[in-house]
């Protein structure tokens, strides 16, 4: 083998090698962003863009119906969704806008076909209607099971850290 040919082997094989691990970094990036079919992050920011609203009536099309647990900021804890949109209504009663943002921490994890769990921090600016900005970064995990199609929260945790 000449000189050259040896280059030339040397140089695909090293192309090949790259190649190879690109693809195997994409699957596993893949793995970690996609978690189920037709699940990813922006259906995950399309329920906090929801939450914009500052009303939980909009956001029925994202969580179950029936006796689900679910934990927000206060008060401890919701027995089912109306009690959550009524609590988080209540809640928002001083504030006269908000804009969330799921950050690229945002993990999906797929269980079975029909269940998932993910896990992110969310970006968080409100603004009450006596001018006052907050600004926060909130803990989320949800629980999410689809049901005629349709992934929809059967449980969620909301916090602030403490500080």
């Amino acid at each position: 083998m000449q000189n050259a040919d040896l280059k030339r082997l040397v140089a695909v094989s090293i192309c090949a090698l790259v190649l190879i691990l690109s693809a195997l970094a994409q699957k596993k990036n893949e793995k970690k962003a996609g978690g189920a079919p037709g699940f990813d992050k922006a259906y995950l920011q399309k329920i906090w863009d929801g939450w914009n609203s500052l009303d939980g009536s909009k956001q029925t099309a994202f969580y179950a119906k029936g006796p689900h647990m679910f934990f927000d900021v206060a008060p401890l804890k919701y027995d089912n969704f109306d009690e959550y949109a009524a609590g988080v209504n209540k809640n928002f009663a001083d504030y006269s806008g908000a804009k969330f943002l799921v950050n690229d921490d945002a993990e999906i994890h797929g269980v079975g076909p029909d269940q998932a769990w993910v896990a992110s921090t969310v970006k968080a600016a409100l603004s009450r209607k006596n001018g006052k900005r907050e600004m926060m970064t909130l803990r989320w995990t949800a629980i999410f099971h689809k049901d005629a199609g349709k992934w929809l929260i059967v449980h969620e945790h909301v916090s602030e850290p403490a500080q």
